[in-house]
């Protein structure tokens, strides 16, 4: 009977638990089911604990499996929980039915007087919830023995309304002990699987990879505990291979996450294993292949199945896991022979003739040349198809069944698999497919083919990889192929703009790469080159850039084996999206989608989805751009690639289109995910993504510090062309804000000139938009009006109506801070009506607060700025000075000077005339 530990799980859950609290008031009794490892008990220990808070009474029990088959052992553990003194009042029949059930507990029930055993539960419940209300707490329902459970079904309905029950089972949505003990049309409150965002924040929490939360999400379906598991599991593989666990690797689901899978799967009738081990073997499991695989029952074995949470059975028959740990510990946990034996059910079962030979490869393990030769020509049909992360898996399959005496074509085998998992992102077949090479008599360009497999699968985590790139550089020397040592100076170019922020090292790596492959004759490898060269000349407004961009262009690569994110002809689209030519960029992404789905190549994929976003959502298309970010989000945990990119696009989606608050959340994932992977480049643009939110909602302060941030990491990357990021004008307004318009204009003085020089004509709309509102606070409002009315049209020209919506929005804060009220309600209406055409709700929102939240000053009263109104808020509430200096991330003299501001524009003295004033406005 004693509790076992358990892990704090109790993420997402605020809503369940004020939920069963509200039934518990309304109704006093409460059911809450969910399957293991739901978090069922920590929501429950939650009320309970809420409940110990009020100082009332709270009672546990928590039955195991065991205790069902003992009759009356659940009751004696209620009542030796019980106080000495809720006993003394007991007449003596029923203090002697007591004493002997907890005396002996196991001994027979025959002789005991039953009816005063029921009278003197009812009266210690009783005795219990005279001072105040009473919690009993019963976890683990489905585990009460059959003469408890009577017992406590007789003694609850006889007890005062302050006897509350909350009873726990496990199930999903059926509780038939807990709802037979509260009586029927009891509230029954399900405890759904967390999403993949509550496994982010459960992750954190925990101090675990919050880059693996997709990856983690789908292995334990929602499940807290085993994603606890899995994640556990994770950070002891990493620690033993060196800290090097890569986010394409599949979870390893043992220890801890195996045991807690099994327990899991235990929850299904023994009967249904055998089906649900094919249906683990199967890639496409169905229930007609299941049927036609030797089990006849199949359909009747997965409603059982899916009863107990482990699958869900689709209309079209398709059976899915609900975690994906659990086939990988099917498949684990089951023999050699009864493995073997489902591989070639499956076999004569599917229609795919790929997986026919899959399946057949695994049924056996003894070398066959011919088999070989048969799942190679399996694996190009994969290649063909797009499928490389499946290519891969046979062509590994393919080296381990070709016989001894092969050696040539094992090695080749094994290249290839490489190669496969390079392109499919997934790093753990790279890097058992090199080490098999590495192991043989491989020349030293097969040496080197393999290496740069493993940068290839490594996406956006190169920093780690070190070594691999010094070995595959010495090997490419060996080898003396300029092609080769092409291949290797490319992925030293990329490592030193992702991982290093160091675009002129990239630059100049890409220069020896394309002198390289023209060298060796390898076109394909200089335009890359070429590519890597105009992207970091971009970076440092290299005025050569653009040629550079055109020469690559130019070379005939009509596929690029590494990659369509490589190549010129999606540079090309990026250039258009920095001048926001967004017609020109949209028509080539659309023209590019299709052939990147070809390729098989998830990253191609989502890097096309990444770019279709932005376009949308700059050409106010916001509804458009978040489906596309939708998909390249879904794509990123599907993959395994790394999340850090996906959840700033969706980031920025969700500032655009979605909630303001959900953008915040995904941007700080992204930056904790950009941060474990080293990756310079895209924490950047999670800060950047987190600066803009928190400017939008009025934590000035903080925005200022996050887009600081933002300006540290761009000067240390080099970062010369302000199109690239556009950052500049949004610390601006985050200065201008925090109530440093100076500040504000230097920053805008500095850049100005960079941006003009080069012709960046929207973000040099972008600036003026800060300074219009920096003129504003310096007490030049007619020249700040010009300038916005001017850069609402420029932005209206260029085709940019999110940017015009957020230039009224600034033009009606102008406006009213000269209490000048018309005007100002004509821009927010005008900004209203741009933001309702681009289904950007967050900012729709923001303009039609067409006056102050209730109690603020107008800021057209006393022409106090935002800023200022915000602290006379908080001082006219009661706050101390270093109260409200903790609150405005400010010091306290700048809180005092700020108050001495707003006193003057007041015209008030004292604290208490500031609250008065307040009221007044």
């Amino acid at each position: 009977m004693a509790a076992t530990a358990k892990a704090d799980t109790n993420v997402g859950h605020g809503v369940l638990i004020e939920a069963v609290g509200r039934a518990l008031g309304t109704r006093g009794r409460a059911i809450l089911t969910g399957p293991a490892g739901s978090g069922k008990s920590e929501v429950a220990h939650a009320v309970a604990a809420a409940a110990d808070a009020r100082r009332e009474t709270v009672l546990r029990l928590a039955p195991e499996a065991a205790d069902r088959h003992i009759p009356e052992a659940s009751a004696a553990a209620l009542l030796a929980s019980v106080p000495g003194c809720a006993l003394d009042r007991l007449a003596g029949p029923q203090r002697e039915a007591i004493a002997l059930l907890r005396r002996e507990a196991d001994a027979p029930r025959a002789g005991r007087d039953h009816v005063a055993l029921r009278l003197a539960v009812v009266e210690v419940l009783r005795t219990l919830a005279a001072p105040g209300p009473v919690l009993l707490l019963l976890d683990n329902a489905q585990w009460l023995d059959a003469e408890s459970a009577d017992l406590l079904r007789f003694a609850l309905r006889l007890t005062p309304p302050r006897v509350r029950v909350l009873a726990v089972e496990r199930g999903r949505g059926v509780a038939p002990v807990a709802e037979a003990l509260c009586g029927p049309g009891t509230p029954a409150v399900h405890v759904p699987a967390l999403g993949a965002d509550e496994v982010a924040e459960l992750l954190l929490r925990h101090g675990l990879p919050a880059r693996l939360a997709g990856r983690i999400h789908q292995a334990s379906g929602g499940n807290p505990r085993l994603a606890l598991a899995l994640g556990h599991s994770l950070a002891e593989a990493a620690g033993s291979q060196g800290g090097c666990a890569h986010h394409a690797d599949p979870l390893p689901v043992a220890g801890q996450a195996r045991e807690v899978a099994r327990r899991l799967l235990a929850e299904a009738p023994a009967h249904t294993r055998p089906t649900l081990l094919l249906a683990a073997l199967a890639t496409r499991p169905t229930t007609a292949l299941l049927r036609r695989a030797g089990r006849p029952d199949a359909e009747a074995e997965l409603a059982e199945a899916e009863r107990a949470a482990l699958v869900a059975v689709g209309e079209d028959g398709a059976v899915a896991f609900t975690a994906g740990a659990l086939p990988t510990a099917l498949a684990a946990d089951a023999g050699w022979p009864e493995r073997s034996a489902g591989h070639a059910a499956l076999a004569a079962a599917v229609d795919d003739p790929v997986q026919a030979v899959r399946h057949r490869a695994l049924a056996v393990d003894t070398p066959d040349a011919e088999l070989a030769a048969e799942i190679t020509r399996a694996a190009d049909a994969c290649r063909r198809r797009g499928q490389r992360a499946l290519a891969a898996e046979l062509g590994l399959l393919a080296a381990e069944r070709t016989p001894a005496g092969l050696p040539a074509e094992e090695l080749d085998r094994l290249v290839g698999a490489a190669e496969d998992a390079g392109w499919a992102g997934r790093a753990d077949l790279a890097r058992r497919a090199t080490r098999a090479v590495l192991a043989r008599d491989a020349s030293p360009a097969q040496r080197v083919r393999a290496r740069l497999a493993v940068i290839d699968a490594a996406g956006q985590a190169l920093a780690a990889l070190d070594e691999t790139f010094a070995f595959a550089c010495a090997e490419a020397d060996a080898a003396d192929d300029p092609s080769l040592l092409a291949a290797v100076q490319l992925r030293i170019a990329w490592k030193h703009n992702l991982s290093d922020g160091d675009p002129v090292r990239s630059r100049d790596a890409a220069a020896e790469a394309g002198a390289l492959a023209k060298a060796g004759g390898d076109q394909v490898a200089e335009a890359m080159a070429l590519t890597v060269r105009a992207r970091m000349g971009r970076i440092l407004a290299d005025p050569d850039a653009e040629d550079i961009l055109a020469e690559a262009l130019a070379l005939p690569a009509p596929e690029v084996p590494l990659g369509m994110r490589n190549a010129p002809q999606y540079l090309a689209v990026r250039h258009a999206l920095f001048d926001d030519r967004l017609a020109d960029a949209r028509s080539r992404l659309l023209a590019l989608l299709p052939a990147v789905q070809r390729t098989g190549s998830a990253e191609d994929v989502f890097e096309v989805l990444r770019s279709l976003t932005e376009v949308e959502l700059r050409r106010g298309h916001c509804v458009t751009g978040a489906a596309h970010a939708r998909r390249a989000l879904e794509l990123t945990i599907e993959a395994g690639l790394s999340p850090g990119p996906a959840w700033y696009v969706a980031a920025t989606a969700e500032a655009a289109g979605g909630s303001f608050a959900r953008a915040a959340a995904y941007a700080r994932r992204g930056i904790r995910a950009s941060e474990e992977e080293h990756d310079q480049v895209f924490l950047s643009r999670g800060l950047y993504a987190l600066g803009t939110v928190e400017l939008a909602t009025g934590d000035a302060a903080k925005a200022v510090a996050t887009l600081r941030r933002v300006a540290e990491l761009e000067e240390a990357q080099q970062v010369v062309d302000p199109s690239v990021l556009r950052w500049h004008g949004e610390l601006a307004e985050a200065l201008v804000a925090a109530d440093d318009p100076a500040g504000a204009t230097l920053l805008l003085d500095s850049v100005t000139p960079v941006a003009r020089a080069l012709g960046r004509t929207p973000v040099l709309a972008a600036l003026d938009r800060a300074r219009g509102l920096a003129l504003s606070a310096q007490g030049e409002p007619e020249s700040a009006v010009a300038l916005l009315e001017d850069t609402a049209r420029r932005f209206e020209a260029l085709g940019l109506p999110l940017e015009r919506g957020r230039t009224l929005l600034a033009l009606a804060r102008v406006e009213r801070r000269r209490r000048r009220r018309a005007p100002a309600r004509a821009a927010l209406r005008e900004a209203a009506e741009v933001f309702e055409r681009a289904g950007a709700e967050p900012w729709l929102a923001l303009a039609r607060e067409d006056a102050p939240a209730a109690g603020a000053p107008r800021p057209g009263a006393g022409a106090l700025t935002d800023a200022e109104a915000r602290l006379a808020l908080l001082v006219g509430g009661g706050a101390s000075n270093q109260e409200a200096a903790a609150k405005l991330f400010l010091s306290v003299k700048t809180v005092e000077a700020r108050l001495t501001r707003i006193y003057q524009k007041l015209g008030v003295r004292s604290r208490a005339q500031l609250a008065t004033a307040l009221r007044g406005h």
